[in-house]
């Protein structure tokens, strides 16, 4: 279980790079979770769905038919973004493409759960004070592949 998540209006090229994640996924016969609705959601969801893998749509509101088209299975939760937990919880990983508040909140909880993040042009971290300032808890990467490399380095690292 893959979370994916990153802004509802993205640009273009975090689209692409999202929907090449949630193509990849899929060819690892990996599931996307996400929030269901737009932008990098709707794009990861999209690649899977393409590659004929499996999405989860966690959404913010209670109407199952908010999701984007791509999801396979709707969770409406009625929860807002307090839902970005349940994302969190049900990922092994998590790669932020991009993003905003929301996004930033996903990372947060993932972090604070020892859940690891893998990051594509999203936000940069500082944690702590003195040497735990350098070093930034999210792994950079620069492609969808990378990304879903890396994320699969983690997964495997658990299992063993």
């Amino acid at each position: 279980m893959v979370g994916v998540v990153g802004e509802r209006a993205a640009a273009e090229e975090l689209y692409e790079i999202a929907r090449e994640v949630g193509r990849q996924i899929a060819a690892r016969r990996g599931v996307v979770v996400c929030g269901g609705l737009t932008g990098v959601m709707e794009a990861a969801c999209r690649g899977c769905h393409e590659a004929g893998g499996t999405t989860i749509g966690i959404l913010p509101g209670n109407d199952a038919t908010e999701a984007n088209e791509y999801v396979s299975i709707a969770i409406p939760t009625g929860m807002g973004e307090g839902r970005n937990i349940l994302l969190v919880r049900s990922s092994d990983v998590l790669i932020a493409i991009g993003g905003s508040y929301g996004t930033l909140s996903e990372i947060a909880l993932a972090l604070c759960l020892s859940v690891p993040v893998i990051g594509v042009r999203t936000w940069r971290m500082t944690p702590g004070t003195g040497a735990a300032a350098a070093k930034d808890p999210i792994v950079r990467v620069n492609s969808a592949h990378e990304a879903v490399a890396a994320a699969w380095r983690h997964i495997e690292a658990a299992i063993k």
